[in-house]
């Protein structure tokens, strides 16, 4: 199975990284990497050490159900470019493991696919996972914090 790592969109980083509020209506919190694992939703990449970022709460769904968890998630303060979607590992995915979980059509939990993958496994998993047609997508989580990553579909 073909698989694609999606980030946020750039809409949504955009407006958070103009000021606007985040999904529990905060403005953005402004911190400064010390250089530890930072990780944008929107670059997938780590924010260099020095760099601004911002700290929002994000729901990664469309729609308000029991099943759209909000939780924080880490953006360059900076404008930065929308990593392309693809097969790659994006390089922020860089702990010995991660959450991989499956999602239906309404966006809620397919109960019984999520595990917690070590990192060179994901994109097995995630291809697994969307062989079933029940499967729409998957996220990767922090497999500590179960802080949304980014999110993967069929390619």
């Amino acid at each position: 199975m073909k698989i694609r790592y999606e980030a946020i969109s750039t809409d949504t980083a955009r407006s958070l990284q103009n000021g606007d509020p985040d999904a529990y209506g905060n403005l953005p919190e402004r911190a400064v990497s010390d250089g530890s694992r930072i990780p944008c939703r929107h670059c997938l990449k780590l924010v260099d050490e020095g760099d601004e970022y911002l700290i929002v709460a994000h729901r990664p769904f469309g729609n308000l159900q029991p099943y759209s968890e909000t939780g924080p998630i880490f953006l360059h303060a900076d404008f930065c470019e929308r990593a392309a979607a693809d097969a790659k590992l994006p390089d922020m995915l860089d702990s010995p493991a991660y959450l991989v979980r499956g999602y239906d059509a309404g966006e809620r939990i397919i109960y019984g696919t999520g595990q917690v993958v070590p990192t060179a496994d994901i994109g097995t998993y995630a291809g697994a996972l969307l062989k079933d047609d029940k499967v729409e997508f998957v996220h990767v989580r922090s497999a500590e914090n179960n802080c949304f990553q980014c999110r993967v579909e069929r390619d």
